[in-house]
C-alpha cells in the first residue's frame, strides 16, 4: 500500500479543514490525526504539487515554489467546493497555509513549525536546502531497501531522527511510504536549486493581509527548523500577535510525534 501515491484524502463531516504537508512528504503525514479531525471536520488532506501523487507543477518555480504551490492548493480547494476554510499546515505546508490566509482563503490557521521564518539576513535556509538535497538523495538510494532498513528499531530511529522525537508508535508501513514518497518527489531538485541560486532570501509573506486568527506551534527539539531561531521573523515581524505554543521535547512533525496533542491543538483552535 505504501507505494500508492494519491493527490488527496477526504473524509469526515463538519466545517471544512484543509491539511498541508511539508517538503518531500504526502498527505499521509496527517494519517495519525485524521480520525480525530474527521469527527469534527470535513477534512481535505492534499499532496502538494510536484510531490509524490500530487499534481504537476504548472508554470515557473518561483518564491521557492511557494506561490506556485499555493496556486495548486487553491485549485484543489476550489475543485472540492471549499471556499474559506480552516487550514492546518506543517513546515512548507505551514508557510503555504499562511500564504492562503493572506489570500483570504482561511478562517483560522494552525501552523506547525512553518518554514520561512528565519530573521532577515539569516542564511540558515541555505543550510536547510543543502540538507534537504542530501536527504532526497538518501531516500532515493534507500527506497528499494525500505522494508529491510525499517525492520529494526535502529533503522526506524534513523528514518525519523530529523522529524520526531517519539517514533515507536508510527506504523512501519507509513514510514516506508514516507521514504518512497521522498524518493519520488519530482519537484525536489528544481525547488532546492532555485532556492540555492536565489540572490536574496526567497521567502516572503504578506502578513499584513492575514486577518484571521493564527496559532503557531513549535517543538523545542525541532532538528530541521530549530526553535526559536527559525521562527524569528514570524515572532518579531510577521505574526507576533499569533497564539504561540511551544511543545517541550517534540520534533518537527507534531502530528507524527505526538498525534493526540497535535489533534487537540488543531481542534481546540478550529472547532466552534
Amino acid at each position: 500500500m505504501y507505494t500508492a501515491f494519491t493527490p488527496s484524502h477526504r473524509g469526515g463531516s463538519g466545517p471544512p479543514l484543509v491539511c498541508l504537508h511539508g517538503f518531500l512528504d504526502t498527505w499521509r503525514v496527517w494519517e495519525l490525526v485524521l480520525p480525530a479531525l474527521e469527527r469534527r471536520h470535513d477534512v481535505l488532506a492534499l499532496t502538494l504539487a510536484g510531490h509524490a501523487g500530487g499534481p504537476p507543477i504548472v508554470g515557473e518555480v518561483g518564491e521557492l515554489g511557494a506561490a506556485v504551490l499555493a496556486d495548486a492548493a487553491e485549485r484543489a480547494m476550489d475543485a472540492a467546493g471549499f471556499g474559506i476554510v480552516d487550514i492546518a499546515g506543517n513546515s512548507l505546508g505551514g508557510h503555504l497555509a499562511l500564504q492562503l490566509a493572506a489570500r483570504g482563503r482561511a478562517r483560522r490557521v494552525v501552523a506547525f513549525a512553518p518554514a520561512g521564518g528565519w530573521d532577515r539576513g539569516d542564511g540558515s535556509y541555505r543550510d536547510l536546502l543543502r540538507l534537504q538535497r542530501e536527504l532526497h538523495e538518501q531516500q532515493r538510494r534507500a527506497a528499494p531497501h525500505a522494508p529491510t532498513l525499517l525492520s529494526t528499531v535502529e533503522g526506524r530511529r534513523r528514518a525519523t531522527r530529523l522529524i520526531t522525537e517519539n517514533f515507536e508508535h508510527i506504523p512501519v508501513e507509513l514510514l516506508a511510504h514516507q521514504v518512497l514518497a521522498g524518493a519520488s518527489c519530482t519537484a525536489a531538485p528544481a525547488l532546492i536549486e532555485h532556492g540555492l541560486r536565489a540572490r536574496r532570501d526567497p521567502w516572503s509573506l504578506d502578513a499584513e493581509k492575514i486577518g484571521c486568527p493564527v496559532r503557531i506551534v513549535w517543538g523545542t527539539e525541532d532538528r530541521l527548523l530549530p526553535w526559536p531561531a527559525a521562527a524569528a521573523r514570524y515572532r518579531s515581524e510577521w505574526l507576533p500577535q499569533a497564539d504561540w505554543v511551544e511543545l517541550d521535547g517534540v520534533g518537527h512533525c507534531p502530528q507524527l510525534d505526538v498525534p493526540v496533542v497535535a489533534a487537540e491543538l488543531i481542534l481546540g483552535f478550529t472547532s466552534p
